[in-house]
């Protein structure tokens, strides 16, 4: 049985920079660990990057988030710690200038894992909509998010996107 694991930007902006918040540091050993242990399994492992440009401000997402965050190239941008050091040379990354990677979703299609599990920031943001977009690429595959390895900036609304993705059948773990 083929897995994916799929890390949702875990990138310094989410962690420690423009748009960081406590505890969000805290994931970074165990996605880093989850991350190896899939490379030992001989499971897949992609990376999704929150990326945009110097247009920031110009754009949808800047309009209604006005500071600038993920702009490519810049520190902001990488991989956050130890998540960065386990990315294998062969994962796949996808740069994505919105929440979801509408190119994630088309490369999934017709792939055959049977079971994609995500990770990374934000719950209620780009983790949850990427699930969505997993579901709609792979309807027969089983989708999990452990809730220790993904986190918000509002609790609240984190345990909510816990919720919601129960009820998109996306199994959560650890709650």
């Amino acid at each position: 049985m083929k897995k994916l694991l799929i890390v949702v930007d875990y990138q310094k902006d989410f962690v420690d920079g423009a748009l960081g918040f406590a505890g969000a540091e805290a994931l970074d050993a165990s996605i880093a660990q989850r991350i190896a242990d899939y490379h030992a399994a001989g499971n897949d492992v992609v990376f999704t990057l929150d990326t945009h440009g110097t247009n920031y401000a110009q754009t949808q997402e800047g309009r209604k988030l006005p500071v600038p965050h993920c702009l490519f190239g810049e520190a902001g941008w990488e991989l956050y710690g130890s998540t960065a050091a386990a990315r294998g040379d062969g994962d796949c990354v996808f740069r994505k200038p919105t929440f979801p990677s509408l190119e994630l979703a088309e490369w999934l299609k017709g792939r055959s894992y049977a079971q994609v599990e995500l990770c990374g920031l934000v719950s209620h943001i780009c983790v949850l909509s990427n699930a969505v977009m997993v579901k709609a690429a792979l309807p027969e595959a089983e989708i999990l998010v452990d809730a220790r390895l993904t986190a918000s900036f509002d609790p609240a609304l984190h345990e909510k996107a816990l919720d919601v993705l129960e009820g998109l059948q996306v199994t959560v773990t650890n709650r």
